[in-house]
């Protein structure tokens, strides 16, 4: 009597065992980045692409997050480690590593950007044009940029004129950043957006630039109530990222895996980025508004007057590409084209 329950017992077993298997992804991809999972991208955009491409693959890929520098190293170290195969994915900060991808540094220029949308939209076609020539040893799945950054800064310090930047220990996103702080007074102090709040707590500095969408995540409301913006329809400046795939992991995969890849990269890709990132500056300036903090628009006539002193390092950056062989020029224009076609 036991032989049939036993036979059909070991069949289920047999059953389950094989349903598991046929389940178990083919690739595993682990995808490393600097901020925790709760932020803006993370949560919105990175968690919500590796669900995609499980489901668009039948389960066949898995994408494991490691948030936080969780698999270790700083963030200028992402980079480096996609591209030496540490990790399968990154999202990164060009910025994070000044003067490795120099072409990219045009849409950090001063006034550029408008919406984080219609801006990543226009830095993957700027990627389609000038970029990919400048991050060869990567495969590529899309670039981005935030929306308008602004000047947050302690009780004690609010930008509301050009002359309050005098002094002023900003923390800065990259390279050209720093530049255009340095031109309009302060004294700019470059590093990663995950060391802000243990600098402001710790008056290393006096504020920092970054945009609405990632003041929660680093406690801007918080410890730096004062925040300045611009008026007119671009921002002060903004910071650019790509979101890449080390090479041979992406060419080991079979041809239709990786056109599961391939349909969840491109312009469109650079749309939920950008989408995320405008979404994200809401939620951040609602926060700081129930906060009770100041918010300072500068009126036209004074947004003017930072505009003007951004120009010099906008003249001065054309002549840094100029001097590499590169056509400074052109870039700055294409630049400011794509980002005009892009916003209509």
């Amino acid at each position: 009597m036991l032989r049939p329950f036993l036979i059909a017992g070991l069949s289920g077993l047999v059953m389950s065992l094989s349903a598991t298997a046929s389940f178990a992804a083919d690739v595993t991809l682990k995808l490393h980045q600097m901020l925790p999972p709760q932020a803006t991208i993370p949560a919105k955009v990175l968690q919500p692409w590796a669900d995609k491409i499980k489901a668009d693959s039948n389960g066949r890929i898995e994408v494991e997050l490691y948030p936080a520098m969780q698999l270790g190293g700083k963030p200028a170290d992402l980079v480096d480690q996609v591209k030496d195969g540490v990790v399968d994915l990154t999202w990164t900060l060009f910025g994070y590593t000044p003067g490795r991808f120099p072409k990219s540094e045009a849409f950090e220029l001063p006034f550029m950007v408008t919406t984080a949308e219609a801006t990543s939209l226009a830095f993957q076609d700027y990627y389609e044009k000038h970029l990919k020539d400048e991050l060869t040893d990567y495969h590529v799945l899309a670039v981005h940029t935030h929306g308008p950054g602004l000047i947050h800064t302690i009780a004690s310090k609010p930008v509301a004129k050009l002359e309050d930047m005098q002094g002023l220990k900003l923390r800065g996103t990259s390279k050209v950043i720093n530049q255009m702080l340095e031109a309009m007074g302060a004294s700019a102090i470059g590093m990663p957006v995950t060391a802000v709040p243990e600098s402001l707590s710790k008056s290393v500095i006096d504020g920092s630039v970054v945009p609405w969408e990632v003041t929660p995540a680093i406690k801007i409301a918080e410890l730096a109530p004062n925040h300045t913006a611009f008026s007119g329809s671009t921002g002060l400046y903004t910071g650019t990222f790509f979101f890449a795939m080390n090479k041979d992991s992406y060419d080991a995969m079979p041809d239709d895996l990786k056109k599961v890849i391939d349909d969840n990269s491109g312009k469109e890709l650079a749309r939920l980025f950008g989408q995320a990132m405008d979404a994200g500056d809401i939620r951040g300036k609602e926060i700081a508004d129930k906060a009770g903090n100041t918010t300072i628009t500068l009126d036209e006539t004074e947004t003017a007057r930072w505009k003007a002193a951004g120009e010099a390092v906008t003249k001065a950056w054309i002549a840094e590409m100029d001097g590499k062989g590169l056509d400074g020029t052109t870039l700055y224009n294409d630049a400011l084209s794509m980002i005009e076609a892009n916003a209509k």
